[in-house]
């Protein structure tokens, strides 16, 4: 039963008691015990407005909004994403403390700039001996092919991020920075729209400054840096397996950028382009959240798979904007972080606002010596990012906890190269609530905050960011790492927050049609959709068919055995399991098995996975009942024919959904066209096995099952079963939804509706072969459809699926000057 919303004075008591009880428990340094702002007391009453005195029915609710938004992340080497963990009870920061962050971000950001620029352009800080030369070149952050190229626009950084770590006497200290490729601005943006669809009224109660301006202020710095006044800007992702694809996902669909992959673009003389169904169109900025060195195989790792050839002359020519600058991350190095504060007092003329974790590089023989001497105070870590090898287990630890023989093996390869190291203070954090078994109980966190350009190259700071909550009770920050929760970041304060959306004003008049470019890639995706989901669907509707009607219940075949034998020659010629060794019941139960779950088999459940794995590349352009559907886990009922009923129903919502709810846009033409294909495939081969002259009736019947037609085969022929109106049905009647007839005619009209390449008023290839497709069915009369002419059928819709590939989905090595791609 769900719990019921408590009143008002009922919600006060909740709130006071949990922060009572919270604090009789929790140590010196927690952000609600040690404050007496008054917005705490106000987001616990909303809390027990929503759930009464029920914490982990609250936890339960913000977990579902967020599961409902798509939230989730990837650990590397996992298969399958995770949801994404947000915690319900969001970290509180009042607007004048929120005030220093901003000063100190912001005075961090143009520091860091500075310095970059400085790095890649005349080199004088290293010549003047504030930088050690060793720090840069011996970087792998630092890229050599970068210096001396002015960035376009000016500016090497648009988009960073930065970690925090709160003491427990309330100071805020830089634990990292973020530069190559920052990540996690999805995550805060979802975090905030899960945390407000739970506690819908707090956001008015206290005044939480909104999200929205700032991503605005991003679209808009970026934009101001192109050289056309509606630039096309694209979010360039290394990929589905990225652990943060979703959220790249999230963020290209909130900003309306186009989501593309390395594969998805073309450089040509200095140009960028994105390949799409209607040739090559022109990219003017990238958010890259690729790694730098895997951008272009011919400036930087030539192995490189996920990158573009050319795309840094286009970049060197200022014709595309790349945010960040490749190179940036050079600043994210650890070690950068004891040059920081001299950097700040000579560049700025002032110390920085937000002091940095001590710490010492050393690289510099007094800087190592002193590690040495303080190594149990220390926490000992890699000066650029991969780990040297005199660290334990590959991670950075605190000297204290190192054994005798882990402790000789640092000493010594530290003498070794002593530049790969760091010592850094060991930091202890505040702690703030969490929800653990319906309590609240104190943990340490960090915050990430992030800062972009606007329209004035000016930076803005997002009024929040997500704090990253530890597990242990531990307060070290060294022990927090990548965190287990996270939580969203409300600002808050006595002003009043006018709402604002990046979404169109109800009243405003700017209306869009066009749903935007379609890259080849992403078409090639909702092609392969279709046909997996129209493949998956036969597959099963020839294992229920034999099942069914093969293995009764009483221990009778409703079916002869050549039928059955037919059926199973159609499932293993599809390479879903090996043929059974009989045609015995145990033997075909065992087949049945392995064709729906054996995933080392072209089986249903590997045809879904492929299907699967599509859904998670195209989540910005599914819905996410869509993407639920897809992801779902294969059944575990008891019984195979209950098993397969299941996936029958999920591959009919899956269907419905793609017939109703997706706009009908060129994704849906493809993914319509590739179940036709697939449909029509299908019918042919089913057609060849069950329908051809001296099919029995079980053939005739079995035929009418795959097809889905028994119910219409019987309202319209009351004799009895006959060949011929089998045939017509399943074949040639346009009005049968699963008949070749009608799939050729779907076939012709999607064809008709996408983009064609050429302007002399010519068929193209793939609409050529769909003419001739359906004229060749309007010649055949169900009497004389044989074998020959259903193998003349089959290969037509072969040559039509190559066209439709060839003209539609370029990429890899595909000309980049065929006839007819258009430059735009």
């Amino acid at each position: 039963m769900a719990t019921q919303a408590a009143p008002l004075s009922d919600a006060a008591t909740h709130a006071r008691r949990w922060i009572t009880d919270y604090c009789a428990r929790t140590t010196a340094g927690d952000v609600l015990c040690g404050s007496d702002d008054a917005a705490w007391a106000a987001m616990f009453e909303e809390l027990a407005t929503v759930a009464s005195d029920d914490l982990d029915h609250v936890r339960e609710r913000v977990r579902r909004h967020a599961a409902d938004i798509g939230m989730g992340f990837r650990i590397i080497g996992e298969a399958d994403e995770r949801p994404w963990p947000v915690s319900p009870v969001p970290l509180l920061i009042a607007a004048d403390e929120w005030a220093q962050i901003v000063r100190g971000v912001t005075q961090r950001a143009a520091l860091m700039e500075t310095v970059i620029a400085d790095l890649y352009g005349p080199g004088r800080l290293v010549e003047r001996g504030l930088i050690p030369a060793a720090l840069v070149t011996g970087s792998p952050y630092f890229l050599r092919p970068m210096v001396g190229l002015e960035p376009p626009g000016g500016r090497h950084l648009h988009f960073i991020a930065i970690d925090l770590g709160r003491g427990p006497t309330g100071e805020w200290r830089v634990l990292a920075d973020h530069l190559r490729a920052p990540a996690g601005a999805g995550y805060a943006l979802e975090n905030r729209l899960a945390v407000s669809r739970t506690l819908g009224g707090l956001q008015a109660r206290i005044n939480v400054q909104r999200h929205a301006p700032f991503f605005a202020a991003f679209r808009a710095g970026i934009a101001a840096m192109c050289r056309r006044t509606d630039p096309r800007i694209g979010l360039l992702t290394p990929g589905r397996f990225n652990p943060s694809y979703p959220e790249q996902a999230h963020l290209a669909r909130y900003l309306g950028l186009l989501l593309v992959e390395g594969a998805d673009l073309a450089a040509l003389e200095n140009q960028l382009y994105v390949r799409t169904i209607a040739g090559l169109k022109r990219v003017d900025a990238l958010w890259r959240r690729v790694d730098p060195r895997m951008l272009d195989p011919l400036a930087f790792d030539s192995h490189s798979q996920i990158g573009v050839p050319g795309l840094i002359d286009a970049y060197a020519a200022g014709n595309v904007v790349l945010s960040n600058a490749p190179g940036a991350g050079v600043l994210e190095a650890p070690a950068f972080g004891a040059f920081l504060p001299q950097l700040a007092t000579r560049l700025c003329g002032e110390s920085l606002h937000l002091p940095n974790i001590a710490t010492w590089w050393c690289g510099q023989p007094s800087e190592r010596a002193r590690v040495e001497e303080d190594l149990d105070r220390m926490l000992i870590g890699s000066a650029f990012g991969p780990v040297p090898l005199g660290l334990p287990g590959g991670r950075t630890m605190p000297g204290a906890e190192l054994d005798a023989g882990q402790r000789a093996a640092l000493l010594a390869d530290m003498e070794r190269r002593p530049q790969d190291y760091v010592g850094q203070e060991i930091v202890r954090l505040s702690t703030m609530p969490v929800v653990i078994d319906d309590r609240l109980v104190p943990r340490p966190f960090t915050l990430r905050v992030f800062a972009a350009r606007d329209g004035n190259g000016e930076w803005t700071v997002l009024p929040g960011g997500f704090a990253r909550i530890g597990e242990a009770t531990d307060p070290r920050a060294s022990v927090l790492g990548e965190g287990t929760w996270s939580a969203d970041v409300c600002i808050h304060g006595a002003d009043t927050v006018e709402p604002v959306s990046l979404l169109h004003a109800p009243d405003s008049h700017q209306v869009r049609r066009n749903p935007g470019t379609l890259p080849s890639r992403v078409a090639d995706n909702f092609y392969w959709l279709g046909r997996y989901l129209e493949r998956g669907e036969a597959l099963l509707a020839a294992i229920r068919v034999m099942l069914g009607n093969s293995i009764d219940a009483d221990g009778g075949a409703a079916l002869s055995s050549a039928t059955v034998g037919k059926l199973v020659g159609l499932i293993a010629g599809g390479g879903a399991a090996p043929h059974p060794a009989s045609l015995r019941r145990a033997d075909l139960t065992g087949f049945a098995r392995t064709a729906m779950e054996d995933e080392g088999w072209h089986s249903v459940a590997t045809i879904n996975r492929l299907a699967r794995g599509i859904g998670e590349g195209s989540r910005d352009r599914l819905s996410a009942d869509m993407v639920r559907l897809l992801e779902a886990p294969f059944p575990t009922h008891r019984g195979m024919l209950d098993r397969a009923g299941s996936l029958q129903r999920r591959y009919v919502a899956i269907a419905g959904l793609s017939a109703e709810h997706m706009g009908r846009t060129a994704a849906w033409r493809f993914h319509d066209l590739g179940r036709r294909v697939e449909r029509a495939m299908a019918m042919t081969r089913a057609l060849r096995l069950f329908g051809m002259p001296g099919a029995t009736a079980d053939d005739l019947s079995t035929l009418l099952d795959l097809a889905d037609s028994q119910i219409s085969y019987r309202q319209r022929y009351l004799t009895g079963i006959a060949r011929v109106p089998v045939v017509d049905l399943v074949a040639l009647d346009p009005g049968n939804p699963r008949s070749l007839a009608y799939q050729a005619e779907r076939i012709g009209e999607r064809l008709r509706d996408l983009p064609v390449l050429s302007d002399d008023g010519m068929p193209e290839p793939q609409q050529a072969h769909g003419r001739s497709l359906a004229a060749a069915l309007a010649m055949t009369t169900a009497a004389t459809l044989d074998a020959d002419v259903l193998g003349d059928l089959e290969r037509r819709l072969a040559q039509l699926s190559e066209s439709v590939a060839r003209r539609y989905f370029l990429q890899g090595a595909e000309p980049l000057r065929e006839g007819g791609l258009t430059l735009a």
